[in-house]
């Protein structure tokens, strides 16, 4: 019989979230999702941030997905994992955005952006919701300078100059890793993202690009390229 807590709510379900190490299984479930998705990067260094995400080829007469977003004038996002939580995690930033322009009449910072979609997505560990199979990395221009982040499914999100998420993406990272370089420019950060991309898949992408800079202050996504 299930043992009932103090809440009336039976406690048998609880070990199913977790597995003998303590991990989250259902977390390293969306995880394990995020690594089947495509192969997608972000290069940052102090002048801009580059977001390059995969096109995987699709059914005859279908139309591949869209995978670079703007979220507002200043920022955009790309992810990794099933397209229809991308789309719903687009919808949250696009909103958090708006929120935060309406009530303080200034554009969001990149950190509160982050911080509001990892809190969005440490609800579903802490409910009994499916996770979100998707990870996202952010690119944008704050009054702290460009900004790049990760946001994985459990809700952590790093910072940093460098990131690689889905198929193959331990591959592409250490492509970038090995390569970068702080004043790295943009025509070699495009190519050193392509390079990554076709080490993970062993071939030569088609690949959909954004990119935000200092001088510009503003979001554009980049012509896709082969």
């Amino acid at each position: 019989m299930a043992d009932i807590g103090s809440s009336g709510v039976s406690n048998s379900r609880y070990p199913y979230y977790y597995g003998p190490e303590g991990r989250l299984l259902l977390v390293d479930s969306a995880l394990e999702a995020v690594g089947r998705g495509s192969t997608t990067v972000g290069i940052k260094t102090s002048t801009f941030a580059l977001i390059s995400s995969h096109i995987k080829p699709t059914k005859p007469l279908v139309e591949p997905s869209e995978k670079i977003f703007a979220i507002d004038g200043h920022v955009g996002a790309t992810g990794s994992g099933y397209i229809g939580d991308i789309l719903q995690l687009i919808d949250e930033m696009r909103i958090a955005a708006q929120k935060y322009r309406f009530t303080y009449d200034s554009p969001i910072d990149i950190k509160s952006l982050a911080r509001q979609l990892s809190s969005y997505l440490h609800d579903f560990t802490i409910y009994a919701v499916r996770p979100q199979a998707a990870s996202i990395i952010i690119a944008g221009l704050d009054p702290a300078g460009i900004q790049l982040y990760q946001v994985d499914p459990s809700g952590t999100y790093f910072s940093g100059s460098g990131f690689a998420i889905g198929q193959y993406s331990d591959t592409a990272i250490d492509t970038i890793q090995k390569e970068y370089t702080e004043d790295i420019t943009i025509a070699q950060a495009v190519q050193l993202s392509d390079r990554a991309i076709e080490k993970a898949l062993g071939e030569k992408p088609l690949v959909e690009r954004g990119i935000v800079t200092a001088k510009d202050a503003t979001f554009n996504k980049m012509v896709a390229a082969r």
